[in-house]
């Protein structure tokens, strides 16, 4: 159990899923934005629509709300991204070791247990940060069809809007969402964990002896799970953007709760819906995920703090 101490110190992964996590969601948030207003915008009857493409969506954004406008909402993502990071692949690491068997063997179903309960540890931190960036984010979409009616919506704040929500419905009014939340982040986690691991081992390990792969290696491994396991959990990231949507543009459905959201989206928009924003989402999820275990697994803060080189 010495030797493998240090695997769970958590100052260390706080400090690498900070890093992993802050320079993750500077790189892809802009395209974050696109896939919440492709994910939120109403189909007309006509098949017309707000946006018709990524490209489309980022150059009418562009346009409207410039260079920042991207970047709405990402405030709030930073400043949790921290702690959801290192929960998340913290977890992960704490779950893998004690689901091993007595030989140290980790069967494929103990690594999709480990994954889905790490899945499960962080939604504490998740749907809230999900909640006030869809907000944000889906903001300039909802002022822009406000605008075509001849009204105007107010601007909001991530602030505004977190004491708004606590004061209407109390700090559970930061959960809205939570059950779609949990079961995307459980079934992603259960998804891509195992494959990343997999995939990890596959190449070539580092020259030091510590037996863990080159840093090219986690990052294509990380970009790959994370692209498999962000299709396979669209359909529910879609209704899981619907759910948290608070401020809705003219024309916009209601939905009672997961069920009711799925029926309605599958009545109304086909089971295409489902996919809306999956290219985008995939574009998110595998670069953000493949930096984020090479930063993991880099030990930047290992380094920082002088604790010398770690041993998985």
């Amino acid at each position: 159990m010495g030797d493998s101490q240090p695997r769970f110190s958590l100052i260390p992964k706080i400090i690498n899923g900070g890093i992993a996590g802050i320079i993750g969601v500077s790189c892809v948030f802009p395209l974050d934005l696109v896939k919440t207003r492709l994910q939120n915008q109403k189909i007309g009857p006509n098949g017309e629509r707000m946006y018709t493409s990524i490209l489309d969506c980022m150059r009418k954004t562009y346009k409207a709300e410039g260079y920042f406008g991207m970047y709405r909402g990402s405030g709030v993502n930073i400043l949790l991204i921290t702690p959801e990071k290192a929960i998340k692949l913290a977890a992960n690491d704490f779950f893998r070791h004690h689901l091993q068997t007595p030989e140290g063997k980790l069967p494929m179903i103990r690594q999709m247990a480990a994954g889905g309960l790490a899945g499960f540890c962080q939604i504490i931190i998740t749907t809230p940060m999900e909640l006030l960036k869809i907000q944000m984010q889906d903001a300039g979409r909802v002022a822009a069809a406000a605008l075509a009616e001849g009204k105007q919506i107010p601007k909001i704040t991530a602030t505004t809007l977190t004491l708004n929500l606590v004061k209407t419905h109390g700090l559970l009014g930061l959960y809205k969402g939570v059950g779609a939340t949990m079961a995307r982040d459980v079934t992603f986690s259960v998804v891509y964990f195992p494959l990343f691991a997999t995939l990890n081992n596959l190449g070539p390990k580092r020259s030091d002896g510590s037996g863990e792969a080159v840093f090219w290696c986690s990052f294509i491994s990380g970009c790959a799970a994370g692209c498999t396991a962000a299709l396979v959990v669209n359909p529910i990231d879609v209704v899981k953007t619907r759910l948290q949507a608070i401020t809705k543009a003219e024309g916009d459905r209601a939905y009672s709760g997961v069920v009711d959201a799925f029926v309605k989206i599958m009545k109304y928009e086909g089971p295409s819906a489902f996919f809306r924003g999956g290219g985008c989402r995939c574009m998110v999820i595998a670069p953000l995920f493949g930096i984020a275990q090479m930063v993991y697994y880099l030990g930047v803060a290992e380094f920082l703090l002088g604790m010398g080189h770690r041993k998985h």
